[in-house]
């Protein structure tokens, strides 16, 4: 029997993409499913593509592993990767490798990868972008770990995945769990662009009373410029789509309640944990949550809101063109601030330009501004935040008459644009000198003695509300 240079536990729709995706370049791969079924399935549709190995049982799989050993497990995040990572490191040796290519929570991979390393076992929690066709023709690839593993490893995964401009979209992120953090991130940019983008065709149709089909045209539009990308263009594919039943518009036969599976979900939870205000992601999160709430939307039904009327058609759609490129940015730059956050907090030491790089192609958020991006930090790596870069404050200093003026209309006719305006919101606060934070402070002295700093003094401070007044270094 041949020895396979890596190998795939997990057959579902992804695990079994990226099996196919290794045998096409050339690699042998062993497979293994916990229901054999799937295994013979694999085989008899696709063995013609590439070698590989099928196992019943993992013990088989792990013997049939090259050594040092490369598995790479394609399973449901939670209890059940933890119990094939066991069942895995039992059967393997120091200096294999398990590789988990799931959305793991990246606390989990920190604990994960700790434990396998006392066993000298390297583990690595790899991201892997790009849904079940870059699985199969080319994904962004995020892998953490050691660099002894990425040694070994990086070379497979740079081979497999997407490539622009010659380049892979694969790079060793950073230790432990630095990948599936970015991961993680990845997927909290992208709640935020669907749902920036379902603000801009909810908007532009409730003002201007234009069919999807209509708008599947300015959207096809808008993607040959600045705002193209992945999801702009499938954007335009959903939206001219008619139901074949009933011969409506696709978006209107859709249920009006998004899912979600979690990341954007955690992407917030770890936002707060570092205090990184990534605001555009948490309204998207929200957006879905409230989505979620049938109930509560029927009992508001009869709750008033403003007469909808259409006007300066032309004018509103390029205004809307200008604020979701403007919202775009800022929640780009809100999710690179919260990687380069997490790396100092952890110590990945994350390059943020090489994570522009590999997002460029093969992941969901792929897009033609993200070789700006990569270039804002190739300029300089220590960029406080993208809105900085001369580029990005030019591009958003353009679009704010513009970004306001959407603002404003969907207010006017109560279209919620959570998205919109919180990114507004954002760029509003970060280029004010003063804040009312300084109130805020003020306030929490009064009722809970917490103190305060003062502009023209170095120190803490604090006043005797009840007594005096008086003010005493704290």
């Amino acid at each position: 029997m041949d020895l396979a240079d890596i190998g795939v536990t997990g057959l579902a729709v992804m695990g079994r993409n990226l099996a196919r995706n290794l045998a096409r370049h050339g690699y042998t791969v062993a497979l293994h499913n916990r229901s054999e079924g799937r295994t013979q399935e694999l085989v008899r549709e696709f063995g013609g593509e590439g070698t590989f190995v099928p196992a019943r049982e993992l013990a088989d799989f792990v013997a049939s592993l090259k050594r040092p050993r490369r598995a790479i497990i394609m399973v449901k995040a939670g209890a059940g990767t933890d119990a094939v990572i066991d069942q895995l490191a039992a059967l393997m040796e120091p200096g294999d490798m398990i590789v988990d290519g799931g959305n793991a929570h990246f606390a989990d991979t920190r604990r994960r990868e700790a434990a396998l390393r006392e066993q000298g076992i390297h583990f690595v929690g790899s991201g892997i972008s790009g849904g079940e066709e870059g699985a199969l023709l080319g994904p962004s690839i995020m892998p953490g770990g050691s660099k002894e593993s990425w040694e070994a490893l990086g070379p497979i995964l740079q081979d497999i995945s997407a490539k622009v401009d010659g380049v892979p979209c694969a790079v060793h992120v950073g230790p432990d769990g630095a990948g599936h953090f970015v991961k993680m991130v990845h997927n909290g940019i992208e709640y935020s662009d669907m749902q920036l983008i379902a603000e801009s065709y909810d908007l532009l149709r409730q003002a201007l009373g234009v069919t999807p089909a209509e708008l599947a045209e300015v959207f096809r539009q808008w993607n040959e410029g600045e705002l193209g990308s992945y999801l702009i263009e499938i954007t335009a594919e959903v939206l001219e789509q008619v139901d074949a039943e009933t011969g409506k518009p696709f978006v209107d036969v859709v249920v009006d309640q998004a899912e979600q599976k979690g990341t954007g979900r955690w992407t917030v939870q770890s936002a707060l944990e570092l205090g990184v205000p990534v605001t555009g992601i948490a309204e998207a999160v929200f957006a879905r949550a409230l989505s979620g709430h049938p109930e509560q939307r029927r009992a508001a039904r009869s709750l008033e809101g403003p007469e909808v009327s259409g006007d300066g058609a032309k004018e509103l759609v390029e205004d809307v063109r200008q604020a979701l490129y403007a919202s775009k940015i800022v929640a780009y730059a809100q999710g690179f601030d919260q990687m380069a956050a997490a790396s100092k907090e952890y110590g990945w030491d994350v390059d943020l330009g090489a994570m522009a790089t590999i997002w460029r192609g093969g992941c969901i958020i792929r897009a033609k501004f993200l070789d700006r991006i990569r270039a804002a930090y190739d300029a300089d790596p220590n960029l406080p935040t993208l809105l900085a870069d001369p580029t990005f404050a030019a591009a958003v200093n353009l679009a704010q008459e513009s970004w306001r003026r959407v603002v404003t209309t969907a207010v006017r006719i109560g279209v919620p644009t959570p998205g919109f305006s919180s990114a507004l919101a954002y760029y509003d606060g970060l280029r004010r000198d003063r804040l009312p934070a300084s109130l805020v402070q003020g306030l929490r002295d009064y009722f809970g003695a917490h103190t305060y700093h003062r502009v023209d003094k170095e120190g803490s401070f604090h006043t005797d509300w009840s007594g005096d007044r008086a003010e005493h270094p704290a």
